[in-house]
This record gives structure tokens, sequence and C-alpha cells, in this order.
């Protein structure tokens, strides 16, 4: 259906300003008014904008409108909507949030102190003091993730400096963390940051179901839901796929000879341990076929066929591309990879690129569960509204500060501090900031933290090609 211009300028207001949910509203009712109003892409689905172009969704139609997805299955007005919405790349992001806030005084569902307060008791009586109270989901777009030091574990935490003064006991720890998309989950080796609700052995459906049964007793403060209802948000989530479709200076990401867009994704082959560059799983058979012998650096193939073409905005987004794939350096004292916490000698592995770690073809997360530390939670990157938590090992009294522990709040172990799982890089430009503690407000400010981390001394026109390329995922 055609927009008339009155509808289209009516629809560009309200794509820049923001319109989210109110109260009790879901995601859902805010997809079918942009339908409404614009034609769906044959092969992009619905398409939502962002400062870099627009994304576009398959997967949310009239066909799952009744989802237990979009419906409130706690007790405090949440759905899985409300941290996970289409146009936010199926997360969320703080520009949306102050929008949220404001419109609703700091009432909308999504500002609840179990969670999505700095502390759980924090007083919200007042919109000032709920400013205040929801400081970090405003301003990164942080929910709070409260854990127990493991039964057994390897270290104590013996210190907490914490800004919000919170109280809580040493046997414990308050950890602040995006919200991972809803979308490609295909494609995932491991459940949550940490890989809590992924257990050894198992499928990652059966992670999916872990996840979606802590999020509505957790997140929502609701009982368990009944399985019919959990499998038919995971197959749901599943279904759902989402890449950038237009470029704001390339134009088009899905035509001619790039072969990006949410369709495209859903198609590509995926396995555990395709591609894995470390041998940490036996030879994939089967679906994947035969193994390759090891990684095939080239793992984006989206827009190659770009490099001679006449656009140098399109030019720009190849190079990146070729970067990516190809750009050697050395990746120096990564737990998880080629170092551990109490190692001294650090074993550098030689000629590494970016797809070392962002090894799954044309989706760009890591294709076994293999978490990693690369120093965002250290000390030294530490801001003034982050915690700084001091941890001591037990057999050694060596003792280690970080501001999110990772992955050894789940395992207990000592050479698990800071490790988190790489993300999906699909639909990057919608949910700004990155990293698991928003620390990095920009995708340039992600391209700096690598290039400080690990010396690679990228070129200004590297830089840019690689914002570029990073920008039209």
């Amino acid at each position: 259906m055609a927009c008339t211009p009155q509808q289209q300028t009516e629809r560009s207001r309200r794509l820049t300003t923001g319109v989210t949910l109110v109260a009790a509203a879901t995601v859902w009712t805010i997809a079918t008014a942009y339908a409404s109003s614009a034609t769906t892409h044959r092969d992009n689905g619905l398409t939502f904008p962002n400062p870099s172009g627009a994304i576009g969704i398959v997967g949310l139609d009239e066909t799952n409108r009744d989802n237990p997805f979009f419906k409130e299955l706690g007790t405090n007005g949440r759905s899985c909507a409300t941290c996970h919405q289409p146009a936010q790349g199926w997360s969320i992001t703080p520009t949306e949030l102050r929008d949220r806030f404001d419109r609703t005084d700091g009432l909308d569902p999504i500002f609840r102190t179990n969670d999505g307060s700095n502390c759980d008791a924090a007083d919200v009586s007042t919109i000032r003091k709920r400013q205040q109270a929801f400081s970090l989901l405003l301003s990164k777009g942080l929910i709070r993730v409260s854990l127990d030091v493991p039964a057994q574990a390897e270290f104590d935490i013996v210190e907490v400096n914490d800004p919000y003064r919170c109280g809580a006991p040493l046997t414990s720890a308050s950890m602040y963390r995006r919200p991972l998309p809803s979308a490609n989950l295909k494609f995932l080796s491991a459940v949550m940051w940490d890989g809590r609700a992924s257990m050894h052995g198992q499928a990652i459906r059966d992670g999916l179901i872990n996840q979606v049964i802590d999020a509505v007793t957790g997140h929502a403060q609701g009982a368990p839901p009944p399985p019919a209802q959990v499998q038919a948000i995971v197959d749901f989530e599943l279904g759902l796929f989402s890449t950038q479709v237009v470029d704001r200076l390339a134009g088009n990401l899905t035509t001619d000879v790039a072969r990006s867009g949410p369709r495209t994704l859903a198609r590509e082959l995926f396995c555990i341990g395709i591609n894995d560059p470390l041998d940490m799983r036996p030879p994939m058979l089967g679906a994947c076929g035969a193994s390759s012998g090891g990684l095939d650096p080239f793992v984006f193939t989206l827009f190659r066929g770009w490099m001679n073409d006449g656009s140098a905005e399109r030019q720009a987004i190849a190079r990146g591309e070729a970067i990516f794939n190809t750009r050697q350096f050395v990746i120096d004292n990564v737990p998880g990879l080629n170092g551990r916490l109490e190692d001294p000698v650090r074993r550098p592995l030689q000629n590494g690129t970016c797809t070392i770690c962002h090894d799954t073809p044309n989706a760009g997360n890591h294709s076994v569960p293999m978490a990693l530390n690369i120093g965002v939670g250290d000390a030294v990157r530490r801001t003034p509204d982050m915690p700084l938590y001091t941890l001591r090992r037990r057999a050694t009294g060596e003792s280690v500060q970080t501001t999110d522990p990772g992955r050894a709040m789940v395992t207990g172990r000592w050479n698990d501090i800071g490790k988190f799982k790489g993300p999906v890089l699909r639909a990057l430009a919608a949910r700004p900031p990155y990293f698991h503690d928003g620390s990095a407000a920009t995708l340039a400010d992600v391209i700096r933290f690598y290039d400080i981390r690990f010396q690679a001394r990228f070129t200004e026109q590297e830089k840019a090609d690689l914002l570029a390329f990073l920008k039209a995922l």
C-alpha cells in the first residue's frame, strides 16, 4: 500500500522520535502501526530506520501476533518484548529508553527495581529518584544481573567498591549487562553473556528454553510458564532474523551482487563447530559437511562484489569486510584462547585476524561455546558508574580486580574470571552501545578498543572502512 505524503511525513516524525512501548502496550502494536503506513519489503520483511540506515526483519508478521513473546507472563507488566524490540535490533538502546522514560514518567514496565534499577531496594517514589535509580539503564541500556558466588568456588569476593552503596553481601555480585538480541538465534553456540542458560551437552533449543523460564520467573517476576508457552516463544525467536538492509551512504545492501538481508541470513548454513579455527570439536559431519581442516578466514562474504563498484561508499564497505577477514595482528594473552589468568608466560597467536574469534560464516559469533576474556571488564577500564570487585583465589591468595567476574560466577573457576561469549555481529547499527557492559558507545569506540588492546595499528582509512562494514551488517 502506497503512502500519501501526509502519511509519510507522520511516519517519519514518529520513527524519528522513537515511538515505543507505553505502559502495558506490546511491541506488536508498534510493528503493525509502522507496517500499516508502509509496504512490507518482499525480501527484507518489516524495516525500521536507525541513524545508519535501516534494519530489516523477517519472522514478525500477522501469523505470530498472538505469540506469548508479546504477552505479560509475570506480575510486573513485562513481556519478552519489553527488553527485545525490533527497531533496536531486538535489544534496547539508551535513546529509546530515555524516550520511554519521559513519556511514562519512568513507569513503563522496563523500569522495575527487581533488575532494572542500579540497586534492588532503590527509592523510586519520585521522577527524579527514578532517574537516579535507573541511571545505568537510561545511560547504557544495562540490566542488573545478581548472582551468588557458586558453592565450592575457587575464589572469594573480598571487597566491593560500589558507587551505588547497595550494601550487598560479599557472597554475591551485581553485574550490569546489555540484553542480547532475540533474533538470529540459529547461530548461537552459548546462551547469555556468561553461558549460564546453556548446559554442557545440551542443544541450543534447550538453552533457550532455560532462558525463557528464567526470564519469566526473574525479569517478569512470574510463575514458571507452561511448556507450550515456552516452546511457542522459542519457536518464534528461532524464526527471527534481522540485518541492516539500507545504509545511509551506500544505499540498498541486499541488491545486485550484495549478499546481505535477513532472508539470506536465514538460509546460511550453521552447526556447532562450523569453521572453528581451534579444533575444539570433532569434525562436524551431516548438515555441515566434512570438516574443512581449519579456519576459512573469509568469514564474511557479503560485499566483496562491491570492491570494484563505482560507489566510493560501497567500496569502503567491501574494503572493511576484507580487513575484517584478512588484516593480521597479534592476538596476545586472551584467557580462554591462548592464555590463563595465572600463566605468567604470554603465548601469542601469530598472524591472527578478527575471524579467529568471529568465525561463524556471515554471522560472526564463535561457533563453539568458547568464553573469552579480552579485557573489557579490567580494572583499568573501569568508569565511575561501574562497581569494582576484588576477588581472591583461595588456593594461592592472589587477587584480581574486575567490574564483572563474568563466567566465573557460573562455574566458580578462577580461570573464568572476566570471560564472556561473543555475540552475533548482525544488525549492529540498530543496537548501541556495545560489549556486555555498554562501555563502547559507538562502533568507532569498538574499533578503537581492539586497535589499542591488540596493538593492531589500524590506519585511519582502515578504521573508516571497518566502521562502514560493521554498520552495514
